[in-house]
C-alpha cells in the first residue's frame, strides 16, 4: 500500500469521516486513543465499525488502545469484522508487542503499524521489529508520549527542532524500519497553521529516509503528499542513473553530469522509479 499522508480522525467524530477520506490522504487512522475520551469510547467503536462496513476507496487503519489496557480487545472485538486495512499499535514495544497482538487478532489478524517509541522500553526493542515484518504495514514513532513517560518538559527547543534524545528515537525508528523492510513513517507536525515549517519539516523526512508522514488536519495532507512524491526533476535524474548503467552494464562505477555515480546511487534511483 502507498503511504504518504496518513492523516488522523477521531473517531468519535464521524462526521469528519467523509471529509477526511476526500482530503488526497493515502490512508486514514481512525482514533480509539487519545483523542478520544473514556467516556465516548464506545460510541466511537460503533462509528468506526459502521463506516468500516460501508464501502471505501480510502485505505483505512484504526489506532486502538494500549495492549495493557482492557480496552485494547473491546476494540478489537468491535472494529475486526467489519476488516480495517490495518490496526495502529500505541505503545508498541517491539516483536513481542506485535506477536500479542496477533494473538489477540486470532484468524481475523490484519497488518500492523506499530507506534515504536512511546516508552522508554520501547526504544530498547527497535531492531527487533524485522522479526515480524511479515505482519507489519510500516513503522513510526511519537515525540510527545516519551518525554511524559520519562518526566522530560518538552522534546523540542525553542525552534520546534527536537533535543537530542529525540533525535535520536527519530533516527532509530528510521534504521529500525528500512532494518525490517518496511515503510518507515515520520511523525506528525503539531503547528496545524504553520503550513510553510511542515513542508520543510515533511521534505527533512524525505530527505532523511522516511516514505511517509502522519497529518493531524486535512489541510496538512497535501503538502504531505508533495513532499513524498518524487519530482520531476528526481525522475529524470533517476532515470538518468539507471539508463547510464544499462549502457554501461560492466561498469562498476560511472560519471554522471560531472559526479560519480555507482551501485548505491542505482539502486537509489530504481527505488525513485518504483515507488512512482
Amino acid at each position: 500500500m502507498r503511504l504518504r499522508a496518513l492523516l488522523f480522525v477521531p473517531g468519535d467524530r464521524p462526521e469528519r469521516f467523509a471529509k477526511a477520506a476526500a482530503s488526497g490522504a493515502d490512508a486514514l487512522i481512525l482514533d480509539l486513543e487519545d483523542s478520544v475520551s473514556a467516556a465516548n469510547k464506545a460510541t466511537a467503536r460503533d462509528a468506526i465499525a459502521s463506516w468500516l462496513s460501508t464501502p471505501r476507496t480510502i485505505t483505512t487503519f484504526v489506532r486502538i488502545n494500549p495492549l495493557d489496557t482492557d480496552m485494547a480487545q473491546a476494540d478489537l472485538d468491535a472494529v475486526l469484522s467489519a476488516r480495517p486495512d490495518g490496526i495502529m499499535l500505541p505503545k508498541a514495544e517491539g516483536a513481542d508487542s506485535v506477536r500479542h497482538l496477533l494473538t489477540l487478532m486470532g484468524d481475523k489478524a490484519v497488518p500492523i503499524l506499530p507506534i515504536a517509541t512511546e516508552t522508554a522500553a520501547a526504544v530498547f526493542t527497535l531492531g527487533t521489529y524485522r522479526d515480524v515484518s511479515a505482519h507489519l504495514a510500516g513503522l513510526t514513532w511519537g515525540a510527545e508520549d516519551l518525554p511524559a513517560a520519562i518526566g522530560a518538559a518538552t522534546s523540542r527547543e525553542a525552534d520546534g527542532s527536537y533535543t537530542d534524545p529525540y533525535r535520536m528515537v527519530r533516527s532509530l525508528t528510521l534504521f529500525g524500519a528500512h532494518a525490517a523492510g518496511v515503510a518507515a513513517i515520520e511523525t506528525v507536525f503539531p503547528n496545524i497553521k504553520d503550513l510553510d515549517a511542515l513542508a520543510a519539516y515533511a521534505a527533512r523526512g524525505r530527505r532523511d529516509g522516511f516514505t511517509g508522514m502522519m497529518a493531524i488536519h486535512p489541510a496538512q495532507v497535501p503538502i504531505i503528499n508533495t513532499a513524498f512524491t518524487p519530482s520531476e526533476a528526481d525522475l529524470a535524474h533517476a532515470r538518468a542513473i539507471v539508463a547510464a548503467f544499462e549502457a554501461n552494464p560492466g561498469a562498476g562505477a560511472l560519471q554522471l553530469d560531472g559526479k560519480m555515480i555507482d551501485a548505491p546511487h542505482l539502486k537509489q534511483a530504481m527505488a525513485v522509479l518504483a515507488g512512482v
